[in-house]
């Protein structure tokens, strides 16, 4: 992903449910998206994992 001065990273955390086997992501911004339970269990070990890694590239760390 490339960087722009118009891209900012949300700070704001979204929030997942469980209805009827089919898992909803609630997003900032209005941001939805529906998946199975292995695709949300797929991206969640994947946000994770990218997250430890984004924390230490982050300036001074």
């Amino acid at each position: 992903m490339t960087r722009t001065s118009s891209t900012v990273p949300q700070s704001r955390a979204g929030v997942a449910t469980a209805e009827r086997g089919i898992v909803m992501l609630d997003g900032p911004d209005g941001v939805a998206v529906t998946m199975t339970a292995e695709a949300a269990d797929k991206t969640g070990k994947s946000l994770i994992a990218a997250a430890e890694q984004a924390s230490t590239q982050r300036t001074g760390s």
